[in-house]
């Protein structure tokens, strides 16, 4: 691992590259202060989250990093976009003051390190199934940037259903301060939910992808009507 420059300001955000730059930052802040993990590559629904993290607070703060842990082995870590220039600059227009992009040097140090290991029942869920240690790795990482930060509240999308019951579940277990906020999916106007991901698609396979919410949203109505006297 290399450790990033210090920090700099850059699309008026204030870039924090290190955990005593962000602890500082912090400790200056005055008032409430709304943090929005992520890992980058930012689209608009990022964008809803950071404009409600700075609507609701008096500062707001982003974290930009991917999180090598909460990938398993064969999975995208090397190709994930990374794409801070173009983050910074949604973040100012959302109207946040800070981000923090540390390296993976800052967050972990050489070797196997202590990981916050979720309980059997969310571990042995869907998602964490079919991919060992990826809950493990956000919680891990998730603590981490909650005992850097110390947010009033934080931010996330319910897109990432098990990983919000997850964070949910982490910040009440361990008595974390602050409030955990659950934002509404955003999605695409044919339903599509937001993601990062989706860079991934083939023309074809963007085509079909919103046949999945579509199918839903039908069974939803029909379970709806049922219930309907």
């Amino acid at each position: 691992f290399t450790r990033a420059p210090l920090m700099r300001i850059t699309r008026g955000v204030v870039v924090l590259r290190t955990v005593a730059e962000t602890r500082a930052w912090r400790q200056a802040a005055t008032g409430s202060v709304g943090v929005v993990p992520t890992m980058g590559a930012l689209h608009d629904g990022h964008a809803s989250l950071a404009r409600r993290a700075s609507e609701e607070n008096d500062v707001a703060l982003a974290t930009v990093f991917v999180n090598p842990t909460q990938f398993a082995p064969g999975e995208d870590l090397d190709r994930y976009p990374r794409t801070l220039d173009a983050d910074l600059e949604v973040l100012r227009v959302a109207g946040v003051d800070a981000c923090f992009a540390p390296a993976a040097a800052e967050m972990y140090d050489a070797g196997a390190g202590f990981v916050v290991a979720p309980p059997a029942d969310l571990e042995n869920l869907a998602e964490s199934a079919a991919r060992p240690g990826h809950i493990a790795g956000v919680c891990t990482v998730v603590a981490k940037l909650w005992h850097i930060t110390d947010p009033t509240r934080s931010y996330f999308g319910q897109k990432d259903a098990l990983q919000c019951a997850a964070l949910r579940r982490l910040h009440r277990d361990l008595r974390f301060s602050g409030e955990v906020v659950i934002c509404d999916t955003a999605r695409a106007p044919d339903g599509l939910a937001l993601s990062s991901r989706n860079a991934y698609l083939t023309p074809a396979e963007r085509a079909a992808a919103p046949v999945l919410h579509a199918a839903l949203r039908a069974a939803e109505a029909a379970w709806r009507g049922a219930e309907t006297p």
